[in-house]
Order: structure tokens, then sequence, then C-alpha cells
């Protein structure tokens, strides 16, 4: 398995992943899927995005930008994507430590969770079990693609 950052030629696979991620409507908070174009502008706007390739082919990424400017410009944030049929592989823990190395390359020093969905339990483990301390719950901040709405868990790490 190996990380590293996204080249142009990954993005067919980048947002096809990105997109199952999204239409299953119970982690992140986008609801419009990417296309080759908006997918590429994404990708190139953030301050990193990486892939984890394994034989040849790519089964997983994050993305990594700023949470907010100014006086708050060093905390930053991320987010995952594993392809479904790879997942309970590891795959997401070798992103995360990628991701908190290249948080601190690239001069931050916070990583921040906005909003992980309180059931997103294997999200949370492994958050916590690589040092993420979860700042408290924010009652119903997620609406699933259901419908109803699931409680959201902000967690941080010290870089």
């Amino acid at each position: 398995m190996l990380i590293r950052e996204y080249k142009s030629s990954d993005l067919p696979a980048m947002i096809a992943i990105w997109n199952e991620v999204v239409e299953e409507g119970i982690a992140f908070p986008q609801e419009e899927c990417l296309d080759m174009d908006t997918g590429a502008d994404f990708f190139a706007s953030q301050t990193y995005a990486g892939v984890a390739e394994d034989g040849g082919a790519v089964v997983g990424l994050y993305i990594l930008h700023p949470n907010n400017v100014g006086r708050c410009g060093h905390i930053c944030n991320a987010s995952y994507a594993v392809s479904s049929a790879c997942r309970g592989k590891h795959i997401g823990e070798k992103l995360v430590l990628d991701c908190l190395d290249q948080a601190k390359k690239h001069g931050y020093g916070v990583l921040q969770f906005n909003a992980v969905v309180e059931t997103n339990t294997h999200a949370r483990h492994l958050y916590e079990r690589l040092g993420f301390v979860q700042l408290g719950t924010i009652p119903n901040g997620f609406r699933m693609k259901d419908g109803h709405y699931e409680n959201i868990c902000p967690y941080y790490h010290t870089l």
C-alpha cells in the first residue's frame, strides 16, 4: 500500500470513490456529486490531496485544507474516503497518519474535524486511537440521506 500525492491520472478513481461516499449520505456534508470538471477543480483547490494506491489502483483518498482563516488559519480540516470494496483493510488509518504528517509539513498546528457523525463508530474509534480528542457533541448536527438527523462530534489533534 502506497500513500502519495494525487496525480491528474488518479482523478477518475478519486471522483468515483468520493461520489460513492456522497451518495451513501451518511458521512460527508456534500450532497452534489463531482464530475471530471468539478472534481479536477475541487481536488486542485486543496492544500494537499493524497491517495492510497494498492496494486496500481486508487482505493482511497484524503483532502487537507484550512479549517478557518486569519488568526485561526493554523487549524486545518480533512476528509477521508475509502472505496467500499476495500473497507476494513486499515486503509483509513494509513490515510489519517499520512494526513497528520502532511498537515504538519504544510505548517498547520491543529487538525480539526468539524462534523464526525456520532454513529460512524469505526471512524471515531480510529481517531481516538490515533490521539484525537472529542470536543463534545452537537445534537442533530448532520442530516442523513434519509432525512433524519444524527449528532455530530467535533475532534481535534495537535500537530
